[in-house]
């Protein structure tokens, strides 16, 4: 199995893995996210908290206008489109960092693209041929995740045989899509979707058997944080108290392979990938 290169350029960005694993910045534009609904609705206040971000070492940007925490319902494309483009343009003229749209709609991301955006991240892995054909015909990098179900209704009794196997062969099965449709290999990128369509004891199975997914030759990007699952482990209820629960599934990912982790905490989980990568490339 070919393993990724360590850097990643295409027309409209550069991702440099050679210093272990990155941090992406979450920038919620939703009034009703899990963790942070509402606090960065307003446009300023959204461009600053992803500065802030690019200052405490992020290294991607990922712009969700549409909350898809459990039972959470779908947005128009136009308010998505309302709230997340002039994020996204106010971004780009102040960081030379990528941003991502976090969206399941090719409209949404055609207009993202459009206005600076340079990665795709789908939660349905290419469900829409049209974000197919997007992402191959603008030469942008995507971002693959499993779900059982639909935000609506994904927590409603989740099951499988076998979480691991059923989430690797569902991703397998994208990436190949994917690349039947234009998309480089290099451009893909695998999440098993923590939290979306798992009980805790799927999320901690996916967790602890994340090199099965490194190793399918496709970058890993890996979403833990502040999640209801920590909350569960942990006893905190309050999804902004849980950074130590997500530094743990941080530094895990990271020791395990993953290329990307996807964090609300930036300074504190930079800090989690550095010494993880510094550990790794000790000499022995």
């Amino acid at each position: 199995m070919n393993r990724p290169s360590e850097s990643l350029e295409w027309p409209s960005g550069r991702l440099d893995f050679s210093g272990g694993c990155l941090v992406m910045g979450i920038v919620n534009v939703t009034p009703d996210s899990f963790s942070d609904g509402g606090q960065f609705f307003d446009v300023d206040k959204a461009v600053a908290r992803g500065l802030d971000m690019v200052r405490q070492g992020a290294a991607i940007l990922d712009v969700g206008p549409e909350s898809t925490r459990p039972g959470a319902a779908p947005v128009s494309v136009d308010e998505q489109i309302r709230r997340a483009v002039p994020v996204i343009r106010k971004l780009r003229k102040h960081t030379a960092i990528p941003v991502s749209i976090d969206t399941r709609n090719a409209e949404v991301a055609a207009a993202a693209l459009d206005a600076g955006a340079s990665m795709l991240n789908d939660i349905t892995a290419l469900s829409d041929e049209a974000m197919a054909r997007l992402a191959a015909e603008r030469r942008v990098p995507v971002v693959l995740m499993h779900m059982q179900g639909r935000p609506e209704t994904m927590q409603h009794n989740p099951r499988y045989e076998d979480v691991v196997v059923e989430v690797r062969d569902f991703l397998m099965q994208r990436a190949q899509y994917a690349e039947s449709m234009g998309i480089p290999r290099d451009m893909i990128f695998l999440d098993p979707g923590i939290g979306f369509g798992k009980t805790t004891e799927h999320n901690l199975q996916l967790l602890k058997r994340l090199e099965v997914f490194a190793g399918l030759g496709y970058r890993l990007l890996v979403g833990t944080s502040r999640k209801r699952f920590i909350g569960q482990l942990t006893g905190i209820d309050n999804p902004t108290d849980r950074l130590f629960g997500t530094a743990a599934t941080v530094a895990l990912a990271a020791w395990k392979g993953a290329s990307v982790v996807r964090v609300h905490d930036t300074a504190a989980m930079v800090d989690v990938a550095r010494v993880i990568a510094a550990v790794q490339n000790a000499e022995t």
